[in-house]
């Protein structure tokens, strides 16, 4: 007796595939391909290529047609905006602050 198939999860499993593998598509579209260049134009030309990369761009070195290194402008860094009066009401200074102790005036009164 031949077995019932349900489509209906296996269709829904594909549509959620094709919708994940077009939005990556989509994602991939938006980023300009990286260039690709060999060490030694990349060693010739270092300034320019330094450069593009300062600029946005990813370059791709490659030696014999494989890989060896990728060049792109660092991730920004996260570092959270100083909030000017962020301590205000927490920081008290003591009321005998700008007084030199007894020990530092002697110290400093005796002869060498």
């Amino acid at each position: 007796m031949p077995r019932k198939v349900s489509t209906s999860s296996f269709c829904v499993h594909v549509m959620v595939t094709h919708r994940e593998e077009t939005m990556s598509q989509h994602l991939l579209d938006n980023l300009p391909s990286p260039q690709k260049i060999g060490v030694r134009e990349f060693r010739g030309n270092l300034t320019a290529y330094l450069r593009q990369v300062r600029q946005g761009s990813t370059i791709l070195v490659t030696s014999h047609d494989e890989v060896v290194a990728e060049l792109r402008p660092p991730a920004p860094s996260y570092r959270p905006r100083r909030q000017p009066g962020a301590l205000r009401g927490r920081i008290r200074i003591s009321e005998n602050f700008d007084q030199t102790p007894p020990d530092i005036l002697e110290s400093m009164e005796r002869d060498l």
